[in-house]
């Protein structure tokens, strides 16, 4: 009686294991979209991202090999990720790559004004580079994140002396598609700016304090910065 009372709970012990470690099994997979070792359309996305960005060095092969674990690492330093050289969804999101995990916050995000962070591309950046739009855009977001600024879209575009397009009216100019994509791209997670909530052009900033903020990046004319 007692043997097969040892058997069992044993057995029990075993089961409750297995499923454990499944559990865990699946969630790491679930979360690590992409590592060392993966292959596939996705890697090819991220190293042509990052050697656009010049983090990556390599070929676009869509083999993550160490330069593009090297490299993956380097980004989420720069973005303050977790530094594991794991792509996966939050970093997949930063980089603007959009998988079905990453997409799933989209609906929480609903509440950002699509048509006014449109309208501010096109007023504040139309003729820079896309990513340099969707840095603009990006800095909307940050904004209304951060404690300092107005916790909502028009309440950040809107604050008195904020932004020279409102003073001068071109905010109210119709957006093209371009700023519009670059202003959803934004919203899906995709921060070029590094998380800055300034920017400006170093050729015609006149002020002594936005020189003096923790530059981020600098996209086409504009440099940005904390």
């Amino acid at each position: 009686m007692k043997d097969k009372l040892k058997k069992g709970v044993l057995l029990l012990v075993s089961i409750f294991l297995f499923i454990g470690y499944n559990i865990i099994v699946r969630n790491q997979v679930s979360e690590a979209v992409s590592k060392y070792g993966s292959r596939g359309e996705e890697v090819k996305q991220i190293q042509t991202k990052l050697k656009n960005w010049g983090y990556y060095k390599g070929t676009v092969d869509g083999i993550y090999g160490s330069s593009t674990l090297y490299a993956v690492k380097s980004f989420q330093k720069k973005n303050g990720l977790t530094v594991d050289g794991i792509a996966g969804s939050k970093t997949l999101k930063a980089m603007g790559i959009y998988t079905s995990t990453s997409n799933s916050s989209s609906s929480s995000n609903s509440s950002f004004n699509l048509n006014l962070i449109s309208r501010f591309v096109y007023a504040e950046a139309r003729g820079e580079p896309y990513t340099g739009q969707v840095a603009v855009a990006a800095v909307i977001l940050n904004r209304i994140k951060d404690s300092r600024f107005p916790n909502t879209t028009s309440g950040v575009v809107y604050q008195q002396g904020a932004f020279t397009c409102v003073s001068d009216g071109q905010i109210n100019l119709s957006p093209n598609e371009t700023s519009k994509k670059a202003a959803q791209d934004a919203i899906n997670g995709w921060d070029p700016s590094y998380g800055a909530v300034y920017y400006f052009n170093p050729k015609t900033a006149t002020s002594k304090w936005i020189w003096s903020r923790p530059m981020t990046v600098t996209i086409g004319n504009h440099r940005f910065c904390k």
